[in-house]
């Protein structure tokens, strides 16, 4: 077990919070974890792109409420200077329209600040291996999120938009994963209830992003529970 995880490199994180107080305490946390590496801290956007463009994260973990910029406004400007980073948002923010916000913006994940240790190292692991976590908290204010994401990219042909509804192009198995996704259920958790491979399953859930035109598994669960509702 040792040997695995010592051929495991560790998950570089960057901690992006303004409280610098509890900034150290999430690093202190993620250091007594040797899955994970904090590589830099940032306490504003401006210094969490610099920080990102110096050491290319593979996980940021973003604070909303930053000084001059929220943390949703600075997703594209991070995406930028890191292009490879998952970004998980760490707010304290129940705010349906921020966590709308940050699925758009490409955000692999929204965790409530109230996040005990565990879970949100859990999440980091699952954002590095691409998939998406929200606090239990935010689950019910997902179909909100997807209506405002809808709303956002309305057009005047929207009835044309509706007939070509791209959820028609998905087969049968792969609406039978979105609505897994929908309930939250990982790669492996999917592949054990359909008896299939989880290698399987990955190339499922990668056809169902590019058919809907959306870019992770928390946009798919939002699309899904919208459909549903």
């Amino acid at each position: 077990m040792n040997d695995i995880q010592t051929d495991t490199p560790p998950i570089r994180v960057l901690v992006v919070d303004d409280h610098t107080l509890f900034r150290r305490g999430i690093t202190a946390l993620l250091a007594a974890n040797p899955r994970f590496v904090v590589v830099a801290e940032a306490g504003d956007a401006g210094e969490a792109y610099r920080r990102a463009a110096d050491t290319q994260p593979d996980i940021i973990l973003l604070d909303n409420h930053l000084p001059g910029v929220r943390g949703i406004d600075a997703l594209a400007g991070l995406a930028d200077a890191a292009p490879h980073a998952r970004v998980l948002m760490l707010t304290v923010s129940e705010d349906e329209n921020d966590l709308a916000a940050a699925l758009a913006g490409g955000a692999r994940g929204y965790l409530l600040k109230t996040v005990d240790s565990d879970a949100m190292s859990a999440a980091i692991v699952r954002a590095m291996a691409g998939e998406s976590t929200i606090s239990p908290e935010m689950t019910g204010k997902l179909v909100t999120a997807f209506q405002a994401l809808q709303g956002c990219a309305s057009a005047p042909d929207a009835n044309a938009a509706a007939a070509a509804d791209p959820a028609r192009t998905l087969s049968a198995r792969e609406e039978e994963i979105l609505a897994y996704i929908a309930r939250g259920a990982t790669n492996k958790e999917i592949a054990r209830a359909l008896a299939i491979a989880e290698t399987t399953v990955k190339i499922h859930v990668q056809h169902i992003l590019r058919k809907l035109n959306l870019t992770s598994r928390v946009q798919a669960a939002v699309y899904a529970a919208g459909r549903m509702g």
